[in-house]
Formats: structure tokens, C-alpha cells, sequence
């Protein structure tokens, strides 16, 4: 039996588990592509009106947030969508490949899922080659398809290549999760960390592509560097993507060096052994449920307070480079040119606060991995109700988005603060971040009712999380219906420090989480542990 036998069967079974989950991404990152390329006309009409908001984004804060903004200086619609939308295209291919692979080779290792399927003639790097298969199957599908809908209005040239940058980038992250599933023998550890790679990824090309125009050297350490560098739309080259396969290939060679180097079930990073006795700080649930989340709460503090930190050190930046931003277009920074900075700052914190929502659905979704490996069914065998567990998680979710909040808030206020030696405006930011905390919980609570119901239904605040980004940013540029508004719980927070605080909206979101909550308690109290998980 060769090391690879078996792999066609795991490819089929992988695509069998997969039918929904991956379909829905591609579907949903090639819809996204198609409905900024197709929206860029609607919201600016003219060339006059697009050469209008490219002043927006050749700013140092627009370059951090998008990219090195090729061909800007004589924008086309198609070279602003590169530069402005193609980045959140690519991070969303990122992110789906990291949950692919550590799905199918961590998770099914830490569930026993591979342990059952090695025990047939299966080889030993047969799961590893079938999900990169699925991946490299998966990306060449939505590369093709991204540059079908690009190609509809844009040339058709630039259309492929951005659509091969897709394929490309998304193996180059495939392979980094493969390795890092090597390391740690838990998904949920493995998925952190490679989404902090992906995060440090970003950070590094943001960086990079602030100190120079058109990018630095710095820029060139991150793949998304490398996707972007092909000129897409304005002098297209193909020759960065080399560096993205080579990732990828190196990556995957790697994985499987190390695969072939250690036991099922084992990471190469061995777990320390724990105390004789437990400390009387984890005497009970709640206090568990904190330390559980104690590594994934100083990682995403640390993220989200350098994050802060850097969008503050801006402060100075924007008030210059976006003063001569037509009135219109000042609606995207909900400000004026008379509050530019506090229009900006308003922005950041939503973000922050939306980054800091996401960490409250992955908090939860450690409930889910506790249920299917079995360790929650042995904590219930104790004198712990269901309520108390799942409340706990809950619990532990909303204190971990509140100390991000504080500390991202925190950081950005300090770094304005020594930026323009003005510290009158430290209360405000600090208070802007932590005004989100009853949206973020809103979202937690939808994970958790989500995960009463079915498991897998916690999945079901990422929608939320995604559809709230989606209003915050782009609501100001297409006016949509106010329902449509209503439905992101974000929108119901003031955006200080450029609007005053209304207190009556964010007790409404505190009662709808406590009503969501409440109504996820009562149905996890009648759901059988690991039914349709």
C-alpha cells in the first residue's frame, strides 16, 4: 500500500461533506466580485466623479485599507476595482481555504474521523493529498469564475489574470494551513493561527505599501503583495503569481514531510502537561469557559490593540490627505469636511468592533468542537446543566469582545493622542468602541441560537457579521431601504465621536440578545448532545 492509496475516495468523500459549505463560498465571492465590478458605474456615474474618490484612496489610510492603487492616476473602472475591491475579494479566498483545509485534516484528526478512516487501506498522507486536491479543485473553479463575470464588462486580459491571482493566492493559503495543522493537535488552535497568518499577511502588505507608492520592499514578505503586484487592469503581469505557487508547492511538501513524521492525532507542538489538581480559579464552569478562551482572547487583544494603534498614528495623515474630498464622497467617512478626523476615527471603531464580533462567533463555535469530541457530554455527567455550560461559553464570548473592545479603543485614542498632542479626544474613542458592545453581543447571540438549534446553525452569525460589514461601509454610497439598514445591529449604535450617544437603541440590542439567549438555552435544554452536529 503506497502512502497515497485511497486518495480518490477521500476526494469524494471530502466533495460529499463539502456540498453545501463549498459551493456557498464560491457562490458568494464570485457574486461579491461581480456586485462591486457592476456597482463601481452606479456609484460614480462619471470619470470625473471616480477620479473624485481616488483622492480617498491614494491616501495613506485608503493604501493601508486597499492596496499599492495602481493606475489611479488615470482610474478606469476596472483599475478601481483592482485597487479598491480586488484586497477584500482576495482575503475572503484566504479565509476559505484556511477553514477548508484545517477542516479536513486537523479537525478530522481531533474528532477521530482519520483515525477510523487510516484504520482501512488508506495511506498515511492519503488525507492531506485529497484536500489539497478539493482546494486546488476549489480555487480553479472560482478563479474561472471571477473572470467570467469580470470579463462581462471589464478586458479580458486583466479579467483572467485577477481571476488566476484568485487561484493562486487561495493555494498559497492552503498550503500555509496545511503546515500550521502539522503543529497544534486542535482545529480550533490550528484555525487561529492561520488566520493570524493571514492577518499578519495583510498587516505586512498594508505596511509595506503605506511607505512607498505604489509599495516597498516590506511589501513584497505577503501574498497578498503578490496578487496585487500583477498590475491587474493597467500593466498586467503574470510573473508574481510564481511566488504564490511556489508558497503553495513549498508549503504542501512541507505539510506532507511532516505528516509522514508523527503519530494521528498528534501535533509536533505537544500540549504541556496540566496541574495535578486544578486551581480553585477553575472550580467551576464560568471560570473554565474563561480559561478555555484565555490563548484565542490575548491573540486577538494584541491584534485588535496593534490594529488600534496603527489606525490612530493616522490621525495626522487623514486630516490632510482627504481635505480636498468632495462633500459627497465625505459620506463614506460618515463626516464633513469640518470633522474629517472624527468621521475617520467613528469608521475605525467600527471595524474594530465588527473584528471584535467575529472573535465572539469563533468563541462559540468552540462549543460545537466541545460537543463532537465528547468532552462536553463528560462535563454534563457532573453536577453542570446545560445552561450553565452553554451560558458560561456565552458569557466568556461577550467578556473577551469587551476587554478587545476597551484595549483596540484604548490603543487608537493613546496613539492620536501622541500623534497630534491633543489627548481631548481619549474618553470619546474609548467610549466609541465600547457603545458596540450590545451589536457584538446581538451577533453572539445569533451563534449561540444557532448552535441550540443544529450545531453547525452557529454558522449563521457569520452572515450577520458579514452582511453588517457590508452595510457599515458601503450603506452611505447606495442609500438602501432603512429596514434593510435596521437589520444590521451596528447601525443602531451612534458613531462617536462625530454623533452623540443615544442610549435608548442600545438597550433595544441588549433586550434582543437577552431575548435570542435566552430563546438558544431553552432549546439546547431539548436537543440530544451530538445530534445532527
Amino acid at each position: 500500500m503506497t502512502a497515497f492509496a485511497g486518495t480518490p475516495a477521500l476526494v469524494r468523500l471530502g466533495l460529499r461533506r463539502d456540498r453545501v459549505r463549498l459551493p456557498v463560498w464560491i457562490a458568494a465571492i464570485t457574486a461579491s466580485a461581480a456586485y462591486y465590478a457592476a456597482a463601481l458605474d452606479v456609484a460614480y456615474p462619471t470619470i470625473d466623479e471616480l477620479r473624485a474618490v481616488v483622492t480617498f484612496i491614494q491616501g495613506p489610510a485608503g493604501t493601508l485599507l486597499t492596496g499599492p492603487g495602481y493606475g489611479l492616476s488615470d482610474p478606469s473602472y476596472p483599475s478601481v476595482f483592482a485597487a479598491v475591491y480586488g484586497l477584500y475579494v482576495l482575503l475572503a479566498v484566504a479565509f476559505m481555504n484556511v477553514l477548508l483545509v484545517v477542516r479536513h485534516t486537523r479537525g478530522d484528526e481531533e474528532s477521530g474521523r482519520t483515525e477510523l478512516v487510516r484504520a482501512g487501506a488508506v495511506g498515511a498522507l492519503a488525507p492531506l493529498a485529497a484536500v489539497t486536491v478539493i482546494a486546488v479543485a476549489a480555487d480553479v473553479l472560482l478563479g474561472l469564475l471571477v473572470a467570467v463575470v469580470l470579463a462581462n464588462g471589464f478586458p479580458a486580459g486583466g479579467a483572467i489574470l485577477f481571476g488566476a491571482s484568485v487561484t493562486a493566492l487561495g493555494l498559497a493559503f492552503a498550503g500555509v494551513a496545511a503546515v500550521i495543522a502539522q503543529l497544534t493537535e486542535h482545529a480550533r488552535a490550528a484555525t487561529g493561527m492561520a488566520s493570524a497568518c493571514v492577518g499578519a499577511a495583510l498587516v505586512i502588505r498594508g505596511a509595506g505599501d503605506a511607505l512607498a507608492e505604489h509599495g516597498s520592499a516590506l511589501s513584497w514578505f505577503s501574498p497578498f503583495a503578490w496578487a496585487q503586484q500583477t498590475r491587474v487592469f493597467v500593466d498586467d503581469r503574470a510573473w508574481p503569481l510564481l511566488l504564490c505557487l511556489a508558497l503553495a508547492v513549498l508549503s504542501i511538501a512541507t505539510a506532507a514531510t511532516l505528516q509522514a513524521r508523527r503519530d494521528v492525532g498528534a501535533g509536533l507542538l505537544s500540549s504541556r502537561p496540566g496541574r495535578g489538581e486544578a486551581s480553585a480559579a477553575l472550580s467551576g464552569p464560568w471560570t473554565l469557559a474563561l480559561r478555555l478562551e484565555r490563548s484565542s482572547l490575548i491573540a486577538w487583544t494584541a491584534g485588535l490593540t496593534a490594529a488600534g494603534v496603527l489606525y490612530g498614528a493616522l490621525a495626522e495623515s487623514v486630516q490632510v490627505s482627504f481635505a480636498d474630498l468632495p462633500e459627497d464622497l465625505l459620506a463614506i467617512l460618515g463626516g464633513s469636511s469640518g470633522r474629517l478626523l472624527d468621521g475617520f476615527l467613528s469608521v475605525m471603531a467600527f471595524f474594530n468592533a465588527t473584528l471584535a464580533s467575529c472573535y465572539g462567533i469563533a468563541a462559540v463555535h468552540r462549543l460545537t468542537s466541545e460537543e463532537q469530541s465528547g468532552r462536553a457530554e463528560l462535563v454534563l455527567s457532573t453536577a453542570v446543566s446545560r445552561t450553565t455550560w452553554m451560558g458560561a461559553a456565552i458569557v466568556a464570548a461577550l467578556v473577551g469582545a469587551l476587554v478587545q473592545l476597551f484595549a483596540s479603543g484604548l490603543g487608537m485614542a493613546l496613539a492620536v493622542a501622541a500623534v497630534l498632542g491633543d489627548a481631548s479626544r481619549v474618553l470619546d474613542i474609548v467610549a466609541a468602541h465600547l457603545l458596540f458592545l450590545p451589536a457584538v453581543a446581538v451577533v453572539i447571540a445569533v451563534a449561540g441560537l444557532g448552535f441550540a438549534v443544529r450545531p453547525r446553525w452557529a454558522n449563521a452569525a457569520w452572515v450577520l457579521a458579514g452582511y453588517a460589514i457590508f452595510m457599515g461601509y458601503f450603506a452611505p454610497l447606495f442609500e438602501p431601504p432603512r429596514l434593510a439598514l435596521d437589520l444590521s445591529p451596528f447601525e443602531h449604535v451612534a458613531r462617536m465621536p462625530l454623533e452623540e450617544p443615544r442610549i435608548a437603541p442600545l438597550l433595544g440590542l441588549l433586550a434582543v440578545a437577552a431575548v435570542v439567549v435566552g430563546a438558544g438555552l431553552v432549546r439546547f435544554r431539548r436537543r440530544d448532545l451530538t445530534a445532527s452536529t
